[in-house]
């Protein structure tokens, strides 16, 4: 049995590995939430919620570079790297735009880049002045777009993996109770079922998140606690198939007790359906956390969200600057598109049919 259970995982193996789409997607996937966890070291802007703004170059264009000063504060707060690494660093700095600088009689003078008037600083602030390259432009705000689109990463790949396991944890032993026990028992759990599929899934993360409050978690749990009738579902009806066969029946001869049958035997049977499933669910976390955000009750101002960066920029498509707005929304399409087409392979390769 495990001989011929371990061949059929390496025969999916070997199939998942000739997919070129597959494991384009899965390499994406995997580079993504390395930026994901990462996206404070990676990131232009390191500072908290990369909200360092800068009012006088905002909506600038991809590849907008200008020099800045970078005034450091006397008041600044030691800082693990643990915390940067989580949180990023604190403003500990003042940056101002600049056109250009001179030095005159021991003093700095620089011309803002803002309304061109002079302004003095002591001659040592001279090696604070560099060259800022802004790749992906700066938003209304004159903040660094491509830092708060890898910052913006980790709040879009995280809310699919921790939605998804709250999925799990919910859906597998409901669905799984449904189906070995069928009768009155199956019937009060798909009555419950079929109410909470009735209901858009939108309005009742809507209605989630404001019973739960607006944050960054709540909405994590509001997505999670409304995605697992999808994997009940699914679990309900392998189990059904699954309790028929014989090793179920063999179990019961030998006197095996309900639960030990159920996720000893019955569910590391039917893991196939429930990955490809939560591809799927993966996708459709990360759709629901964007339009959340897009309608302001997802993660909150400052935090960058895709969602939310798209709120905030729609209207510049007409405006003559849409890539404030196309910019988050292809980054959440190719990340989207990347888990669907992982479902799509992974629901080939798993088919022990085929």
């Amino acid at each position: 049995m495990n001989k011929d259970s371990t061949s059929l995982w390496q025969i999916a193996i070997q199939k998942f590995k000739r997919s070129k789409t597959g494991l384009a997607s899965f390499w994406f996937i995997i580079f993504c939430g390395v930026v994901a966890v990462f996206c404070y070291v990676l990131a232009p802007d390191n500072s908290n919620s990369a909200n360092q703004m800068h009012l006088e170059i905002h909506s600038k264009t991809p590849g907008f570079s200008v020099q800045m000063l970078s005034i450091p504060s006397e008041n600044t707060t030691d800082q693990s790297w643990l915390s940067i690494f989580m949180d990023g660093k604190q403003n500990s700095i003042t940056e101002i735009p600049i056109k250009s600088f001179d030095t005159k009689n021991d003093k700095l003078e620089v011309i803002k880049y803002a309304d061109g008037l002079p302004e003095e600083f002591p001659k040592s602030y001279t090696q604070y002045i560099q060259q800022k390259t802004f790749w992906l432009g700066t938003d209304k705000y004159g903040r660094d777009l491509l830092s708060r689109l890898l910052i913006g990463a980790r709040i879009s790949f995280f809310i699919g993996f921790i939605a998804v396991f709250i999925s799990l944890v919910i859906g597998i032993p409901i669905g799984a109770i449904a189906g070995y026990f069928g009768g009155k028992i199956d019937n009060l759990i798909m009555w419950f079922i079929n109410i909470t599929w009735s209901i858009p899934t939108l309005l009742l993360v809507i209605a989630i998140t404001l019973a739960l409050g607006k944050g960054f978690w709540q909405v994590f749990i509001a997505v999670g606690l409304t995605m697992w009738v999808e994997v009940a579902r699914v679990v309900r009806g392998q189990v059904i198939t699954s309790k028929q066969q014989q090793y179920v029946e063999a179990a019961k001869a030998l006197g095996f007790s309900d639960f030990r049958i159920i996720f000893k035997h019955i569910l590391p049977n039917i893991w196939a359906p429930i990955i490809v499933i939560s591809a799927a669910n993966f996708a459709a976390a990360i759709l629901i956390e964007s339009g959340l955000s897009f309608l302001g009750i997802g993660a909150q101002p400052p935090t960058p969200s895709w969602g939310a960066m798209i709120k905030n920029h729609y209207n510049y498509i007409i405006l003559g600057k849409p890539f404030l707005a196309l910019i988050p929304g292809l980054a959440i399409m190719s990340l989207v598109m990347a888990f669907m087409l992982l479902g799509n392979t992974l629901r080939d390769t798993l088919d022990v049919k085929a």
